[in-house]
């Protein structure tokens, strides 16, 4: 299991109108309101507010200047304020953040852009041409209202820009380094809504839906950003802001494309084609940024990339590649098509990933290869692959949960042979081979504890030194292997031996494979049962030694707890004794 911690964003969450701000105020008990906006905005929200409001401050500035901060604490102590409204872009927001470090006022925010930090414990300020970030839960803003409609009439390029940069905090959190599972489905959510709402919005800045996912995606990007520690991209956004006075959401913009191919993000190229649909800057060099301001700065090599605006060095997309083979199965089956689709995809994925090598794609193409050379009708080594990578056993799970009233199945393994002899209770099976006497007992039972009788079983198992008959060319006919039936009572006795751990074959590639991740070969000492009748589904599965090695660590994945049973001693020490009752459903349960 994977460790990790997520702490749930605090901030209440209204997507609605402006119309709600007077009793969004009332609910955090505001009473004299400082308002920090612009008049396009601010006079509506003023109107709505009405007796809440106290001041105004209209000079918010990018980049949050601490001299303008300490303008409106002027302001704020000249009022007695006990509250902060902001309606506007990032600008806005740093200031009612600022304001709320130095004086733990209660804030409410009403976004009219995609900058997404309404949402984060994130203030960066700037104090002689240096831009400083801070983390700190005293500038999380209590409530953010989302109106959609204020966004309607923003310009393409400022909503294209402030996309940007929100998709910029989804990215961000991908690659984390305290990112965790939630955090991951937050960006992945945050990076469909945006990518898709952008060109869209370009196309129509009155599409409404449009616009409604860019908001969302930008309330689901700053709070993933909230979750994690800021990177590489955020770092450089502001130091460049900071130092050269180069606009916000544009910096961001611009350099995103840039930090996923220095980060390895395989949609770097998709993210850098995304801006240039777009009407925005396209370099830095379009923000005024020269070769010369970057000399001895950090990351220098990638902001002369973004500098020229050139497409970043990144991993080719290969979407349209594994599209062209998945269409190719346009006319398979449903079930067939559906099959190949995911493999594809997975497989594609996959290389993409790890970044597959052609030699490591030819040693996996020659493991396999060996793998068919070794597979016999009496080895599988296919199906040990897919044991000891716990395929098997997951197509188990798949398989039995599906009949949860049953007793549990078990992988099949590499030893079962078609066919073992018929064989009369009350035999047994291990004649004349060392070992444990073993007397076994079982029934088998329908889910509603009735007998099933005549139902076929077929038994196997290794020997006292771990072997299958399969394995011992010496061995003549099937030894520790049969088929039974049960009578009436749906009961079935026969004699054999106490099963020992063993290892399965590893002289062939699947061998090799575990001796390479430092695994052992072993499995858990165990009896294989396979029960069949017409009308039942046939169960397969496994019976462990309680207490016998390996229960922990079996190779194959394949103990489960309802299969760990006691091979009780008999009296006088003569051998040990199984009983057990399998439950088996009906086919059509």
């Amino acid at each position: 299991m994977t460790s990790f911690s997520y702490a749930a964003n605090p901030v209440r969450v209204v997507f609605g109108s402006l119309d709600t701000l007077g009793a969004e105020a009332d609910r955090l008990g505001l009473r004299r309101v400082l308002l920090i906006g612009r008049p396009r905005h601010g006079d509506r929200a003023a109107e709505v507010l009405g007796h809440r409001l106290a001041a105004r401050f209209e000079d918010a500035a990018v980049h949050t200047p601490v001299d303008v901060t300490e303008r409106a604490l002027k302001v704020v102590a000249e009022h007695d304020v006990d509250g902060v409204v902001a309606i506007g872009g990032g600008s806005a927001t740093g200031l009612a953040k600022a304001v709320a470090l130095h004086t733990d006022l209660p804030q409410l925010i009403v976004p009219t852009t995609y900058a997404g930090s309404e949402l984060t414990e994130v203030l960066g300020q700037t104090a002689d041409g240096r831009k400083t970030t801070r983390k700190t839960p005293k500038v999380r803003p209590e409530t953010v209202l989302y109106d959609v409609g204020l966004t309607l009439g923003l310009p393409v390029p400022v909503s294209a820009a402030s996309g940007l940069n929100a998709l910029a905090h989804a990215v961000e959190a991908r690659y984390a380094p305290d990112a965790n599972p939630m955090t991951d489905l937050l960006a992945a959510e945050a990076i469909k809504l945006l990518t898709s709402a952008l060109p869209r919005i370009a196309a129509d800045p009155s599409d409404v839906d449009a616009r409604t996912d860019a908001l969302r995606g930008a309330w689901l990007a700053g709070t993933c950003l909230d979750a994690v520690e800021m990177g590489l991209h955020h770092r450089l956004c502001h130091h460049l802001g900071g130092k050269f006075g180069l606009p916000h959401a544009e910096t961001h913009a611009v350099l995103l494309p840039y930090v996923m191919a220095r980060r390895g993000l395989d949609d770097a190229s998709d993210v850098f084609e995304l801006a240039h649909r777009l009407p925005i800057p396209h370099s830095l060099a379009e923000l005024g940024l020269t070769e010369a301001d970057i000399a001895g700065e950090p990351e220098a090599d990638l902001l002369r990339e973004a500098i020229a605006g050139t497409r970043p060095a990144a991993p080719p997309s290969l979407k349209a590649l594994t599209k062209q083979v998945v269409d190719s199965f346009a006319a398979a089956p449903d079930r067939l098509r559906t099959l190949l689709t995911d493999l594809v995809e997975t497989l594609h994925g996959y290389a993409i990933r790890t970044d597959l090598t052609q030699a490591e794609w030819e040693y996996a193409i020659g493991f396999l290869t060996r793998a068919g050379h070794l597979t016999t009708d009496t080895r599988q080594e296919f199906i040990l692959l897919s044991d000891t990578l716990g395929v098997s056993s997951v197509v188990d799970v798949l398989t039995n949960s599906r009949t949860p009233d049953t007793t549990p199945s078990a992988v099949l393994g590499p030893f079962y042979v078609e066919g073992p002899p018929e064989t009369p209770q009350g035999a047994n099976i291990a004649e004349g081979l060392p070992g444990t006497p073993l007397w076994t007992d079982i029934r088998v039972t329908d889910t509603e504890d009735r007998p099933v009788a005549e139902a076929v079983v077929d038994v196997w198992q290794s020997n006292e030194d771990g072997f299958y008959d399969v394995q011992l060319p010496d061995v003549d006919g099937p030894v520790l292997r049969a088929r039974f039936r049960t009578d009436a009572e749906g009961r079935l006795r026969f004699r054999t031996i106490v099963p020992s751990a063993y290892p399965i074959p590893d002289d062939g590639p699947v061998g090799q494979m575990l001796d390479a991740v430092g695994r052992h070969p072993f499995r858990a000492p165990h009896v294989h049962f396979m029960i069949a009748k017409p009308g039942y589904r046939t169960l397969i599965t496994q019976l462990f030694v309680a207490g016998g090695e390996y229960l922990g660590s079996d190779t194959v994945f394949g103990v489960k707890d309802g299969l760990i049973v006691e091979f009780t001693e008999e009296p006088g020490g003569t051998g040990r004794r199984l009983d057990f009752t399998f439950r088996i459903s009906g086919s059509g349960e």
